[in-house]
């Protein structure tokens, strides 16, 4: 198997390091999407721009539901994190 591995290394070792790389890529956004303190912060900013005036009523509430949303993600991932025993990087 190990032989196999090695004669076809040329061939499918450039997929293996494109696939380990879209992983990664994946994986950090996915980080950054769901980063409580950027939510927090973007949360904070919308209320901003909601009282000077810079936004509706309907806008600030449709966006302030996909924020909430995102954070209740972000939560619930760092929990199961938690309880698996992986600590984020």
């Amino acid at each position: 198997m190990l032989i196999d591995d090695l004669v076809l290394l040329p061939v499918t070792g450039p997929f293996k390091g494109l696939l380990f790389l879209a992983r990664q890529i994946a994986h950090e956004a996915e980080n950054i999407l769901y980063n409580e303190e950027t939510i927090r912060g973007t949360l904070l900013e919308l209320e901003l721009r909601l009282e000077d005036g810079s936004i509706s009523q309907e806008e600030y509430a449709k966006t302030e539901e996909q924020l909430i949303e995102r954070l209740n993600k972000a939560l619930e991932r760092k929990a199961a994190q938690f309880n698996t025993g992986k600590e984020s990087r």
